[in-house]
């Protein structure tokens, strides 16, 4: 197994591999041979079985020669926007186009296209039309099935028609990868390879068992009630035990999913993370990959999550199962990061998608598969949970004791509801005295319980016990340590009565906001379908959405009423709700009344 990183240029490809290339894998993102990029473990999954491969990075598109400069792959182009959906990458939630691409060299806008999949995989087929194009990554993922689009505002068909792949992968690909790999080695058409965790086109369906026939593309793209149920059954069926294949008819022909691949069991997961990564950007890049400073210090110690907050894809990506990396895993590559001359003698973080969970939710999941009606903590937790930290803790324990280790820092976020469920506080006691570096930050999103119902958020009641908690805690062992919550202004069903309730929260608090998080209606997310329908699918029923840009000023002014240029959106919302007792200059007003003109 080689410890070079997967050449990025011909010269190097062609000196590496002699007899050619098995794959190349073109990506969005400039190449980081660090576990956190999806490229990287695709690429080092593949070199480990001994495929030869190569990274297209970041190519010029504006025709196909750069994906002719590798020459022709024996076995497939495989092709990812790169580590997140390419329009999230280069627009704000307001449309805006973002100065800066963490994920190129030197932080440089401009080095992908919009829509990158798409186009990078219609310029693979340009290049070598009789070579297989393999879609993966998060945003083939997530854009699977017929999809409402922010940036357009439509529904688009799924990314596999656009791109004109032959297959698309979906979630975390180490095992369908491989599988397709040996397929394509043994000689099979792309096209009629049929593994777990995939989707593929077809006009004939004989040969598909037991699936569920999804409204079509033509009636969800006309029918928001249509849309609405296509999107429960996608939510319900992902699940890798009980899950049924699905299909999607297109106007030519079929999309089909089959049910997700299994999570990665713990000897996987931590041969996956023992791969050589250098940990590094590639050495033929003379700039910074800015990217890698948020996570060169990290450890991933688990995937999945069963949070079930509305806004968040991960479900439709990673799934509700938790599966985590062993404590040897953990503790040998904590070591590696030791070892690494820039290492100060701070890990930065020790989590995932969140950081206290590291087992699935309760021994169900792991037999008969997940509920599909019902959510495991969400606004109200099951009464099956399990709920414990000792892993974690441990885990934690054993880390902050390694040599060279000054402080193990847990950044990613917490559930402060399941730290509450917890009848021994010692993971909350440690975590105040050992882990955090003066603030800790957690995700209340909102105050009213309208709003935190289709946030699937727990109840403001929660967060409140949660802060007295974290405060005494901090006062028991003297530390002057913060929260910071994280808010989110025009979420799905928060009206403006709403946004009024935060603010005068905020006031009562004390709390100013210095950023305000607009909802951003991403594909795969239940609140991007209750935005785009104004429908909540789960129960039929209209919920309110502020679409206008009038009423998402206000939301946005409200949650900083405090500063003087948002004083006119403030009262104009305060005027709306019938709420002008807020407005002048006594104890409990949120912003003074209009000036007098002279």
């Amino acid at each position: 197994m080689s410890d070079k990183c997967p050449p990025i240029s011909p010269k190097d490809a062609q000196a590496r591999y002699k007899n050619g290339l098995d794959f190349i894998l073109v990506s969005g993102d400039a190449y980081v041979d660090h576990p956190s990029f999806g490229v990287a473990i695709i690429a080092r999954t593949l070199m480990a079985e001994g495929y030869a491969v190569a990274v297209l990075a970041q190519p010029d598109w504006h025709g196909p020669g750069a994906f002719r400069a590798f020459g022709k792959p024996k076995l497939a182009f495989l092709v990812t926007s790169g580590n997140i959906d390419s329009m999230v990458n280069h627009y704000t939630a307001s449309k805006r186009r973002r100065g800066e691409d963490a994920y190129s060299e030197g932080g440089v806008a401009g080095k992908r296209p919009d829509r990158a999949a798409i186009v990078y995989s219609n310029l693979c087929k340009q290049a070598y039309s009789d070579v297989p194009v393999v879609l993966g990554g998060v945003e083939a993922s997530l854009r699977r099935f017929a999809h409402y689009d922010y940036w357009d505002d439509r529904v688009r068909h799924s990314i596999l028609y656009d791109a004109g792949a032959d297959l698309l992968v979906y979630g975390m690909g180490e095992r369908a990868i491989l599988q397709i790999a040996d397929a394509l080695r043994r000689g099979a058409r792309a096209k009629d390879i049929r593994v777990s965790g995939t989707c593929f086109q077809t006009n004939d369906l004989s040969d598909i068992k037991n699936y569920l026939l999804l409204p079509s593309y033509t009636e969800v793209a006309k029918d928001r009630k249509k849309y609405a149920a296509a999107f429960l059954a996608q939510m319900r069926e992902q699940d890798a035990i009980a899950g049924k294949t699905l299909v999607q008819p297109h106007e030519k022909g079929y999309l089909v999913a089959l049910p997700p691949q299994k999570p990665l069991s713990e000897t996987e997961m931590d041969a996956t993370y023992a791969l050589p990564y250098t940990r590094r950007a590639h050495p033929e890049y003379t700039e910074t990959i800015p990217a890698l400073a948020e996570v060169e210090f990290s450890l991933t110690s688990a995937r999945g999550c069963f949070g079930g907050c509305s806004f968040c894809a991960l479900t439709f990506h990673q799934g509700r199962v938790v599966s985590a990396r062993s404590h040897a895993s953990l503790i040998r590559e904590a070591k590696i990061l030791t070892a690494s001359k820039n290492f100060k003698g701070y890990i930065h973080d020790v989590g995932g998608p969140t950081a206290n969970f590291r087992e699935s939710a309760c021994e169900k999941q792991l037999k008969k598969g997940v509920c599909r009606g019902q959510q495991c903590i969400g606004h109200k937790p099951c009464k099956n949970l399990r709920v414990s930290h000792a892993d974690y803790l441990s885990l934690l324990r054993k880390l902050r004791a390694l040599p060279k280790v000054k402080k193990v820092f847990v950044r990613s976020g917490i559930r402060y509801d399941y730290v509450l469920l917890d009848q021994d506080d010692s993971f909350l006691r440690e975590l105040v005295r050992h882990h955090i570096s003066g603030q800790l930050k957690i995700a209340p999103e909102h105050i009213a319980e309208r709003t935190l119902f289709y946030m699937n958020k727990p109840p403001a009641a929660s967060y409140e016990r949660f802060l007295q908690k974290y405060q005494a805690l901090c006062k028991q062992e003297g530390k002057d340590q913060y929260v910071v919550p994280y808010l989110m202004s025009s979420h799905p069903g928060c009206t403006l009565q709403d946004a009024v309730e935060l603010a005068i929260y905020l006031k009562k608090h004390k709390h100013r906001p210095q950023q305000v998080q607009d909802f951003y209606p991403t594909p795969g997310t239940l609140s991007t379908c209750m935005y785009h329908t104004g429908i909540d699918p789960r129960s039929g029923d209209p919920v309110h959405i502020p679409k206008t840009e009038k009423e998402k000023r206000m939301q946005r002014a409200l949650m900083q009423y405090y500063l003087p240029q948002n004083y006119a959106f403030c009262r104009d919302a305060l005027r709306e709700c019938g709420r002008e007792d807020l407005i002048g200059y006594g104890g409990n007003c949120l912003v003074p009344p209009e000036r007098k003109k002279q």
